[in-house]
């Protein structure tokens, strides 16, 4: 029994380690996400045209993000993420409307619905 779990033990940390070292060879990029370089370019105008639940975009950080896809699978009733759509959302990111940042795990989450960066109109 002690074989097995300290073979475990060694798995997962092996497997930590693997992944980690991924990530850092890759430059922190995650899988799927655009090249930062070519990404289009939206004005807050336009990105109002994106306010309800079957097209939400939302711009956090000077980011641009479509998040209609993920708004089934956020925790969150789907009026809570509506309220922001189409309209600059860092300030719902960096306290969730009660004062708390989502999580580091919540920010990389949003690296796949990214698709530009918002520009002066």
């Amino acid at each position: 029994m002690k074989k097995t779990l300290f073979a475990l033990f060694v798995a997962f940390w092996a497997s930590v380690a693997t992944i980690a070292a991924l990530y850092a060879l890759s430059n922190g990029s995650l899988v799927g996400a655009p090249d930062q370089e070519s990404l289009p370019r939206f004005t807050l105008a336009e990105v109002a045209e994106h306010d309800s639940l079957e097209s939400c975009w939302k711009v956090i950080e000077g980011k641009v993000y479509d998040f209609t896809d993920y708004i089934p699978k956020h925790p969150t009733p789907p009026r809570i993420m509506e309220v922001w759509c189409g309209r600059e959302s860092t300030e719902a990111m960096r306290t969730k409307g009660i004062g708390r940042d989502h999580s580091p795990a919540a920010w990389a989450m949003m690296r796949p619905y990214l698709i530009g960066e918002l520009v002066e109109e």
